[in-house]
């Protein structure tokens, strides 16, 4: 089978990748919406800010619907590193605009586009993943990875740089502004920031994986992928994005910068971990009442 152009897709691809674009726009003006309400509110209380984190989270999870119903597609490396190349220059493009009245929308725009590009990312690494097992793994390395980076490698000096910035803002953001994603929150004066892409990349990755292995991940219903292919929205809340909002819940209630990937492997792990012992315990049920 030779490989497919830069360029070209399957129909149903096209139709959800094209679904993907405008609904991550509807969500920056849902976001943008949001920061207007958000302005109305003079009093900023903690209940209020968790309400907008978890409507806004709630929100970006529906964003995932069509994206556990892309297919794989037989791909060379430079098909990857063509896309990689499109989509890091897409971040940098948009983040050169210069500050006028329209930055409230802008940043909406940015955060759009970063969950956007997140979501493609994570669901192209799950198709690596050949055994349910191996993202046990992947977990343990990305704690140990991301907990050594946040305190004695980069992740130390970016957020040393964005906990200055936001507290003082003088000059041009620092450079990893770029890929942090903002939201909205009561009494701020702009989108603020709340987590990294690569986040959202791992609360896509692990969707994608369970929507692959036929693992319902929802927490409130139906599987994911049941609800994509009958285009129900609104009734989808993946583990991964509740992990992710009580990595970040936890990181404003302590008001200090945590790393999220850390929180979110280990809840993922105790997650699969509870599902295969009740599984087992189920399995042994049955087997001693046939």
């Amino acid at each position: 089978m030779s490989y497919h152009p830069f360029i070209t897709f399957s129909k149903s691809n096209q139709r959800l990748i094209l679904l993907l674009i405008t609904s991550h726009i509807l969500w920056s003006c849902a976001i943008l919406g949001l920061w207007f309400t958000g302005n109305l509110i003079k009093t900023a209380v903690p209940w209020w800010s968790s309400g907008f984190l978890a409507l806004q989270l709630y929100a970006a999870a529906q964003l995932l619907l069509p994206a556990l119903l892309l297919h794989a597609e037989k791909r060379s490396r430079s098909f990857y590193i063509f896309w990689g190349i499109i989509l890091a220059l897409c971040i940098w493009v948009i983040n050169q605009l210069p500050p006028n009245s329209w930055q409230p929308l802008l940043t909406a725009v940015k955060s759009g586009l970063l969950l956007l590009i997140a979501t493609l990312i994570g669901t192209a690494l799950a198709r690596y993943i050949q055994r349910l097992w191996e993202i046990v793994p992947i977990c343990i390395a990305m704690t140990l990875a991301d907990l050594a980076s946040w305190l004695f490698g980069p992740t130390a000096s970016f957020t040393r740089q964005i906990k200055e910035y936001y507290l003082a803002p003088e000059g041009p953001p620092p450079l990893i502004d770029m890929v942090l994603i903002k939201l909205a929150f009561p009494g701020s004066t702009g989108l603020t920031p709340v987590f990294g892409i690569s986040d959202w990349i791992m609360v896509v990755f692990f969707a994608v994986v369970s929507s692959r292995f036929k693992v319902n991940d929802n927490l409130i219903g139906a599987s994911g992928e049941t609800l994509a292919q009958k285009r129900k929205v609104g009734r989808y809340l993946p583990i991964s994005v509740l992990a992710l909002f009580t990595a970040t819940l936890l990181a404003q209630l302590t008001g200090l910068f945590l790393p999220a990937l850390p929180l979110i492997a280990l809840i993922m792990l105790l997650w699969y971990m509870t599902r295969y012992l009740l599984l087992q315990s189920t399995f042994c049920k049955d087997k001693d009442n046939p």
